[in-house]
């Protein structure tokens, strides 16, 4: 399909996002044709503004417009207790839940040998270091309940265990509000395999 040049070019780019297709690329193309010009250069100075202004915590590795970060800097956290997850956006969704008040540890990916991601390519001596030096009673690992994610955890607590440190690994199972019926069988035996006492 014929597109002048600049919007072809703008659906290049928009389609070099995750999960955007090239009709979806079009369909933002479009709608950012349309706004206003006020509208599209307050995207563009959005886009510019957290390239220029993020940065990478220096405790943690999430990212944060100041270092430390607002959660590592937060003298109100339960200084015991560190979490361990795979990528930035997982410490954003953890605490959207409000429930965990605890310290992050950001791995910044997992194991995985097929794409030639070793432990030397991870935060994992960070980890270790924190451990030792701030008095975490409790590690908790949540990354993802995949190959990578599993294998990724089981090193972790491998290597960290004999600093004698609890080390534990966030539940898996039934989605809220979801039916037996529909669940996948790892889904359901792993529902059973985390069941608590009532």
């Amino acid at each position: 399909m014929y597109h002048p040049k600049s919007v072809s070019t703008l659906i290049g780019e928009l389609v070099k996002l995750p999960g955007v297709g090239q009709k979806t690329a079009e369909r933002l193309a479009f709608f950012i044709l349309k706004a206003s010009k006020n509208e599209a250069e307050k995207l563009a100075r959005a886009i510019l503004d957290v390239k220029g202004t993020i940065r990478q915590c220096s405790i943690c590795n999430s990212i944060a417009d100041s270092d430390p970060c607002e959660i590592c800097g937060n003298p109100k956290r339960d200084k015991t207790t560190l979490c361990v997850i795979e990528e930035p956006h997982d410490l954003f969704a953890i605490e959207k839940t409000g429930g965990y008040r605890g310290y992050y540890h950001v791995l910044m990916g997992v194991l995985s040998p097929l794409d030639g991601v070793g432990p030397d390519d991870l935060s994992i001596d960070g980890l270790v270091n924190r451990i030792e030096k701030d008095g975490i009673k409790e590690v908790i690992i949540a990354t993802n309940p995949n190959m990578e994610g599993d294998a990724t955890a089981m090193y972790i607590s491998n290597l960290i265990k004999p600093l004698e440190v609890k080390v534990t690994r966030i539940a898996r199972g039934l989605p809220m509000g979801g039916d037996l019926e529909y669940a996948d069988e790892v889904t359901l035996m792993k529902s059973f395999e985390g069941r608590m006492e009532i």
